[in-house]
């Protein structure tokens, strides 16, 4: 395994919703920003350009009012089955900016792959996300994950 592999983060989570609504909720901005994020962080601007080569730009809002963006290019689309894209963060502009930069420390790769699965049976749908290139702070981000995947449970609950 190399070092990169020794730092993903897979998170994986079954919703009972149709196939198509966790596409959109992954591709349309109106509805990645109902749920991207953490506990407690909103999704204020969300950009999506859905073609190989086409490029995001989304934010995340903390509550102490600190506003991150992040950006990448989509590498693969299969509608209904996988996308896969960089992601780094940015600033608002999109232009690719260091952890360093950002106060994340070092030892991490400013551009990260993000791989996102969806697997549909029995009218649930699984989704799954592989996150490559977290250092020390790959707990955290895991949990982070973790907590969108409330907040998209919640969203798809109130239809």
């Amino acid at each position: 395994m190399d070092q990169l592999e020794e730092r993903q983060i897979v998170v994986s989570r079954t919703f009972e919703a149709p196939l198509k609504l966790l596409w959109k909720a992954w591709t349309e901005p109106e509805h990645f920003m109902k749920w991207y994020g953490p506990k407690g962080f909103t999704a204020p601007t969300c950009e999506i350009d859905l073609r190989v080569g086409g490029r995001h730009l989304w934010s995340m809002l903390s509550p102490d009012g600190t506003q991150m963006y992040f950006t990448g290019s989509y590498k693969e689309v299969v509608p209904m089955k996988r996308l896969v894209f960089t992601d780094s963060f940015s600033d608002a502009e999109g232009n690719v900016m260091s952890h360093a930069m950002m106060g994340m420390g070092e030892g991490m790769p400013e551009i990260m792959d993000v791989t996102v699965t969806f697997a549909h049976a029995d009218g649930k749908t699984t989704v799954t996300v592989s996150h490559v290139g977290y250092g020390a702070s790959a707990e955290h981000a895991g949990m982070g994950w973790e907590q969108a995947f409330d907040k998209l449970t919640a969203v798809l609950a109130k239809g």
